[in-house]
């Protein structure tokens, strides 16, 4: 995912850099969507594997 997010990032700066202002803004918005979706995948993956890990112990 955040793959997709440097993807989107890459493109918006390429776009904006052209000229394409409303194409920029949309693809800088996906990207900054994906971003914080994978931040939050992580953050409850990274609790749940601290909680699992203390159930073993």
């Amino acid at each position: 995912m955040l793959k997709w997010a440097l993807i989107f990032l890459v493109i918006s700066l390429v776009t904006g850099f052209l000229g394409f202002s409303g194409i920029s803004a949309a693809t800088a918005g996906i990207a900054k969507i994906l971003f914080y979706l994978a931040l939050v995948l992580f953050l409850i993956f990274l609790i749940l594997a601290l909680m699992a890990g203390s159930a073993v112990v």
